[in-house]
């Protein structure tokens, strides 16, 4: 039997051994194949239905636009941090988390009281939505089978909690590599029904008058605008790029971009489909969620077959975009109470991770239950996390790693990446504290909405 060794880390004095977090949730064994179904299921999510909200908000030419150009910015930002963990790799430092890359580039403050918070927030907020889109997904199959079915949000939801304290016991991020192919799989098939339901119900007796006249006047409307914008970056948001490359086998030298490649051909066949589909078939009356678009007053407007296939896939998927989401804290979790000088599945170790791992998922689980508005706080946690995280950073990353010339294009267009960057996430962020304050009078707990 192969003994796999750990990658060590390096200090500015030598060699260091791997916490906990790194050695058993961090395993350096994949391939690019199975780092292209990582990077698709953090990205191409079950929140991309909400793309043809954000064209109500943009319009045709404004939402091509920006959905274009986040595909284009993501994908370069993407790869250039792809490019400084290679580099520091090659040096012998490899950093195999976020707040390794801040400490080493930008200073240990950076890494410990910025990066490593915003990131893990992020992310355990991402475990939460997904926590409360699954239980809605399992909600509208409910009212498919039963339309006038008594049971509540709240108790799909614990659902759903429950399958993922049970998936979540898996013991690292690369355990997870053939359920983020069946999730690949999954959310081609989930966005392909999307599409062709959207493109039924347009071409029916049933379709909805449209209208491509974009939404609000006055302050409204530009405040709307930004709330698209943000919608669409926090679409195309991942924050654990380095996790995700950390998982791959050294030398690492190319696979990344090969991963992204596969990733990148998902999401243009899948994000562009139901966007277009879904604003051409339903314009400025497209729901937050296309598939709400679906029913009308609580009637299907497509068979039930077709939507309950569609509703299946999607909380399946769902449930394992909340496990890729969830190894941050993994990590943070097996650092705290495991001891890397045992065996991973020593009973020293195992029981600290059940119960820890366990008691993380029950309150994710118990927030999603308790705040269905979730959305609105994820809308501010995508402005101050996804777009820094995405957007900003890497940018920086590279121009202080590899230092180009200031009279250098790729310096200028990094430094004017980040700071527009910068500038859409702070007025995002008050847009998405004005939908709160607005949307505050619905807010209640564990309500069924």
């Amino acid at each position: 039997m192969a003994v796999v060794l750990p990658i060590p880390e390096y200090a500015e004095n030598g060699p260091k051994e791997l916490d906990a977090g790194s050695l058993f949730v961090l395993k350096s064994r994949g391939s690019w194949l199975h780092c292209g179904y990582h990077l698709t299921t953090a990205i191409v999510a079950p929140t991309l239905l909400s793309l043809p909200f954000a064209f109500t908000l943009l319009g045709w030419i404004g939402g091509m636009i920006c959905l274009s150009m986040a595909a284009l910015v993501t994908f370069y930002s993407y790869n250039l941090l792809s490019l400084v963990l290679e580099h520091h790799a090659m040096l012998g430092k490899r950093q195999l988390r976020f707040r390794d890359m801040a400490r080493d580039i930008l200073g240990p403050g950076w890494g410990r009281y910025f990066v490593g918070p915003l990131q893990l927030g992020l992310c355990y907020g991402l475990v939460v939505a997904s926590t409360l889109l699954g239980g809605q997904s399992l909600k509208f199959i409910y009212l498919l089978s039963r339309p006038n079915g008594s049971m509540q949000l709240y108790q799909f939801i614990i659902m759903c909690g429950g399958l993922t304290l049970v998936m979540a016991q898996l013991p690292s991020f690369h355990s997870l590599r053939n359920i983020n192919l069946v999730s690949l799989i999954l959310c081609l098939i989930y966005c392909a029904c999307t599409t062709v339901g959207s493109i039924h119900i347009g071409h029916s007796n049933k379709a909805p008058e449209r209208d491509y006249s974009i939404t609000g006047v006055g302050i409204n409307r530009i405040f709307g605008i930004f709330n698209a914008i943000s919608i669409i970056a926090t679409t195309y948001g991942n924050g654990i790029i380095p996790e995700i490359q950390a998982t791959i086998a050294p030398p690492t030298t190319g696979k990344m971009l090969k991963g992204l490649l596969l990733c990148y051909s998902v999401v243009i066949s899948t994000f562009f489909s139901v966007a277009i589909s879904g604003y051409w078939a339903f314009g400025n009356q497209a729901q937050p969620s296309v598939l709400q678009n679906f029913m009308l007053d609580r009637i299907p407007l497509l068979p039930k077959w077709f939507l309950m296939i569609t509703y299946i896939f999607t909380f399946v998927q769902v449930s394992a975009v909340s496990l890729t989401y969830l190894q941050p804290t993994n990590v943070v979790l097996e650092k705290r109470f495991s001891d890397p000088k045992k065996g991973e599945f020593s009973i020293r170790n195992v029981v600290p991770r059940l119960i820890s791992r366990s008691l993380s998922v029950i309150i994710a689980t118990t927030l999603a239950a308790m705040l269905p508005f979730f959305g609105d706080i994820m809308a501010l946690f995508g402005a101050f996390g996804c777009i820094p995280l995405d957007f900003i950073l890497p940018m920086v990353f590279y121009n202080v790693t590899f230092k180009p010339s200031r009279k250098s294009i790729i310096f200028w267009g990094n430094t004017i990446i980040a700071l527009v960057s910068t500038v859409l996430s702070l007025i995002g962020a008050v847009a998405s504290v004005r939908q709160m304050v607005l949307d505050a009078k619905t807010y209640r707990l564990f309500a069924n909405m």
